[in-house]
């Protein structure tokens, strides 16, 4: 996963067209991923006061404004034109698609890969952090690995918390949130139960990160003023 081949294809997970939720009816439109509402903006619509020129005559498009008004059709297009001719039965856009036809990354995509690294961060949170908060972040990652082993998971969801681990280990703080709220949005049904504590690990091991850096920011401050004193002490 940590190739940049491998991380572009996990970064793709998080662009596709959901389907519709089958609990409320056969007919739910698809929904927009995350990814796709954070990059453009959510989907766009065509103001109704704009007049959109469609020909389907497959001849070039004119702008609205370079058209001569009053200018009326020349009847109904032909049959065989390439712009009006429907989809095939069964295709679909690429957009649409759900992104599981990566096998290379699905194969290494492993529990333990995603695990290790978060219980590595837990450890280094203890004793910074209330027992109280630690056990129950500790209490959320073993429901992470009972439904990951039991086949609960999606393919996206493995994708994406690669990348976030990815993110956790490298202090990418901002990016490593911003992937636990997209899964938060688009897979709350698999990952409501245990990535309430991922956020808590990721928000901890911020922190934990901040205090050390400030703690080396002083030390630095405190040895470079005593390397000086002796210097000042010796002037006449």
């Amino acid at each position: 996963v940590t190739c940049p081949a491998g991380r572009a294809e996990v970064e793709m997970a998080g662009l596709y067209v959901k389907p519709g939720n089958k609990e409320r009816g056969w007919n739910d439109p698809p929904q927009f991923s995350y990814g796709l509402q954070t990059q453009a903006g959510g989907p766009k619509r065509t103001p109704l006061t704009k007049r959109v020129a469609a020909p389907q005559d497959g001849s070039p498009r004119v702008p609205t404004s370079e058209t001569s008004p009053g200018a009326p059709p020349m009847g109904p297009p032909p049959l065989s034109s390439k712009a009006s001719r429907p989809p095939f039965v069964g295709s679909c856009p690429p957009s649409s698609m759900e992104p599981t036809n990566f096998p290379v990354v699905e194969s290494e995509i492993l529990l333990e890969d995603v695990l290790r690294p978060l219980e590595r961060a837990l450890e280094d949170c203890r004793g910074h952090t209330k027992k109280q908060v630690c056990d129950d972040i500790s209490r959320r990652l073993a429901l992470l690995q009972e439904q990951w082993a039991g086949g609960k998971l999606s393919m996206p969801v493995k994708k994406r918390m690669a990348l976030l681990v990815q993110e956790l280990s490298s202090h990418q703080w901002d990016a490593a949130d911003d992937i636990h709220r997209s899964l938060m949005v688009d897979h709350v049904t698999e990952v409501s139960q245990w990535m309430v504590g991922v956020k808590r690990l990721i928000a901890e091991k911020r922190s934990l990160s901040s205090e050390e850096e400030a703690n080396e920011e002083k030390s630095v401050a405190t040895a470079e003023q005593n390397q000086t004193m002796p210097g000042i002490q010796h002037d006449p």
